[in-house]
């Protein structure tokens, strides 16, 4: 018997020593495909246990109240907040879609310990902007925006980000493409003046902080490993505390990342 099928052993011991060249192209292209299926089940993966959208912002930017009308579609008074509040969101057009919204503190003695404790469950981040304080407040703004945009997770995760420029309602609002410019002038400038601290965001050692964009080259936000889009809308709404908020786009957006 093993005489019998010794001719055939050899045979085989030849073909793995000297392959065909299509059978190794096939087997290459087969270990590829499965090399690649493998990481992009990974990628979901980590993407899915991320199921947070962070509210982030100045005091009196708006995010409780935009928090409340995302929510319950209805208007409250509101008032600066301490601590953070989560709740369930669900896309209005797919029930099934849902994410956790967490709308966090923006005073600035807590909104970055806040911060440290949910930026790893970040699927998305909507920062508020006050648009109608924007112009008295943009140096504030942009300190905030550039410590979530330097942070090591974050920008490992790279979740999606939204700017909210919120209070459109007012006729004093500024429009969300100058908010955009101003963020853009001023992130810029804060690249050089921070470039020796000694820390980042997190309080790891690195040297100085993560490089904001694209050395040699103003900043602007395509720069980023995140997607960043603007967005016009109203909390209040333009019809006051009766009417319904004005936030189509950031609904749309919403669902978009669910």
């Amino acid at each position: 018997m093993a005489g019998r099928l010794e001719p055939h052993l050899e045979a085989l011991r030849r073909e793995l020593r000297a392959p065909d060249p299509a059978v190794l192209s096939v087997l290459l292209a087969l270990l590829a495909v499965a090399v690649t299926l493998l990481i992009w089940r990974f990628v979901q993966g980590r993407r899915s246990s991320r199921k947070a959208v962070l509210l982030l912002g100045l005091c009196d930017a708006g995010k409780t109240l935009l928090f409340a009308r995302l929510l319950t579609g209805k208007y409250r008074d509101t008032q600066t907040s301490i601590t953070d509040s989560s709740a369930v969101y669900r896309v209005s057009n797919d029930k099934s879609a849902s994410m956790t919204l967490i709308d966090l503190p923006g005073h600035e003695s807590l909104r970055l310990q806040f911060l440290e404790r949910f930026k790893a469950a970040a699927r998305a981040i909507v920062f508020v902007v006050d648009s109608v304080a924007f112009q008295r407040e943009v140096k504030d703004v942009a300190e905030f925006l550039y410590q979530v945009l330097v942070d090591s997770t974050l920008l490992k995760n790279a979740p999606a980000l939204l700017i909210a420029c919120n209070k459109q309602d007012v006729t004093m609002a500024k429009s969300a493409k100058l908010i955009q410019q101003q963020l853009e002038k001023e992130l810029n400038t804060l690249r050089v003046t921070h470039s020796a601290a000694p820390t980042s965001l997190d309080g790891s050692a690195t040297g100085g902080p993560a490089q904001l964009g694209k050395k040699g080259k103003d900043f602007d936000f395509s720069q980023l490993p995140m997607k960043v889009e603007f967005v016009e809308c109203s909390a209040r709404g333009s019809k006051g505390e009766e009417g319904d908020a004005d936030f189509e786009g950031l609904e749309k957006w919403l669902a978009k990342i669910a």
